[in-house]
């Protein structure tokens, strides 16, 4: 009988796709996958629920089980109380979750893969004898703050909000603007999102590992940190075992009909396109007026460019993780200006494949949202980037790319919350006109080598995802074994 693993993902695209790539590889190594989903509609969570579909449709031999709904589920605001409701949503879920996994044959399961914002499934995983890990979809120098961030300041010290612009020096990263962190973090530390983010936090101490979506030579520093017996502040504190198995990502499309975008990409030189893309559907996008500067500044700098606009996300409160509308174009962008950059410029509504394009011999470069996917996605593809930080940690992702891996420049603009069209000309020109951008692609095409050996035999993500099977099989039976014993 094949040992089953089971995916337990989070309810967002950005964290749904790496875990369902860690599905492909457990089936190459011969384990049967089990998916367990909560159910979310198209209504709740437009994005969400077509990757499902997508992901559903193209993995027939992975297993999907929908648990129960439960009645009254907790709202899930727009807002930076989103993970209370989340949180919440996955603590009663844990019911189900239980049931699920006592209907499996106990002897069959090899481990639970869980997201990392999903870890209070950690107590039914203990409950239950079963090998438990986090899979946390972001970067090492991430997750460094973050198991440090519960225990970096005291009672008697300013908050992180307090603290503004002033730098934090933490282990294994590089210094960065306390401003920086997410925004769960920069709430009062009495508030009660503060908390549960803390809580959540350290929930993932209790993990039996955590696999992590890099590769170690991409973070060295950090990887060395949370490898470093000292590395947490107090000694009662246990580092769970740390498994790079990156880089993670969504393929090229093997769709017959290819997008518009990479017909009119086949039409330009090489390395000569900028590409703007902002991730997927999220909490927050750009304003009109940000949409207007950015063509300004696209239009003089006199480059091509590929950008995907979207319309301002929907202020309505009951959609939990945000909307689109279809972009009025014409009404969006300045007067005119399709039809001046028509044919060095193409403008695509809501959506490109974003792997398709980065991969293509034309792009040159990459304005980006700083997500860690599409981060690792323009690493893989040897693109430059230019750092647009707009959420979550992706602030502190933007300081790795340009500090410590050097691959990337930052659009500064941002954090004054509007990127003029003078800035946008000159990235894009320094992108790809200057000897600065050559340093740039030459460093990140040093790194995508690196990635393209770290899956290979021997290569470090290989050999790390075999020592998380091997432990988990070995630590599985320790407790099959305790259990009869009546420890």
């Amino acid at each position: 009988m094949k040992k089953t693993v089971v995916l337990y993902p989070g309810l967002a695209v950005g964290h749904f796709v790496p875990m369902m790539r860690l599905a492909d590889v457990l089936l190459e190594e011969g384990y049967a996958v089990v998916v367990a989903l909560i159910d979310i509609t198209m209504e709740q969570n437009i994005p969400f629920a077509a990757a499902v579909d997508r992901v559903t449709a193209s993995k027939p031999s992975v297993t999907f089980h929908t648990l129960p709904r439960i009645h009254n589920p907790p709202t899930v605001t727009n807002d930076v109380q989103l993970l209370l409701g989340y949180f919440e949503l996955m603590r009663r879920y844990n019911k189900h979750l239980h049931e699920f996994l006592s209907s499996l044959p106990p002897r069959s399961i090899h481990s639970v893969i869980m997201d990392s914002l999903s870890n209070v499934a950690l107590d039914v995983t203990k409950e239950l004898r079963i090998p438990a890990y986090s899979f946390f979809t972001s970067n090492a120098s991430t997750l460094a703050v973050f198991l440090q961030l519960p225990w970096v300041r005291t009672e008697s010290q300013p908050s992180f909000k307090e603290l503004g612009d002033a730098t934090l020096s933490l282990h294994g990263v590089p210094p960065m603007p306390a401003s920086h962190l997410i925004e769960e973090m920069l709430e009062d530390p009495e508030s009660e999102i503060y908390k549960a983010m803390t809580n959540s936090l350290s929930k993932n101490l209790e993990a039996d590992g955590i696999l992590v979506n890099t590769f170690t030579s991409l973070e060295a520093r950090a990887v060395e940190a949370l490898t470093d017996p000292q590395f947490l502040p107090k000694s009662e504190l246990k580092m769970p075992m740390l498994l790079c198995v990156g880089p993670l990502v969504e393929n090229a499309a093997e769709t017959k009909e290819k997008h518009e975008c990479l017909a009119w990409l086949n039409e330009q030189p090489e390395h000569s396109v900028a590409f703007l893309c902002f991730g997927s559907v999220g909490r927050v996008n750009h304003l009109e007026l940000q949409l207007k500067e950015i063509a300004v500044g696209l239009e003089r700098s006199g480059h091509r460019f590929l950008w995907v606009v979207r319309a301002p996300l929907s202020d309505n409160p009951e959609k939990a993780f945000g909307y689109h509308t279809d972009p009025d174009l014409h009404s969006l962008l300045p007067e005119g200006f399709l039809e001046r950059t028509k044919g060095r410029g193409l403008v695509v509504k809501l959506w490109a494949p974003q792997v398709d394009v980065l991969h293509h011999k034309a792009t040159g470069a990459f304005v980006t949202h700083c997500g860690w996917n599409s981060m690792l996605e323009g690493i893989m593809a040897g693109v430059p980037m230019l750092c647009w930080p707009l959420h979550a940690e992706q602030k502190m992702n933007k300081v790795f790319i340009v500090e410590e891996a050097e691959i990337g420049m930052e659009v500064v603009g941002w954090q004054e919350g509007l990127v003029k069209a003078e800035e946008v000309e000159a990235k894009v020109r320094l992108v790809l006109d200057s000897e600065e951008g050559e340093k740039l692609r030459a460093r990140v095409t040093a790194h995508k080598e690196a990635a393209a050996m770290a899956w290979k035999n021997g290569g470090s993500s290989h050999t790390a995802f075999g020592k998380f099977l091997l432990d988990a099989g070995n630590l599985g039976k320790e407790l099959r074994h305790a259990s009869l014993v009546g420890y």
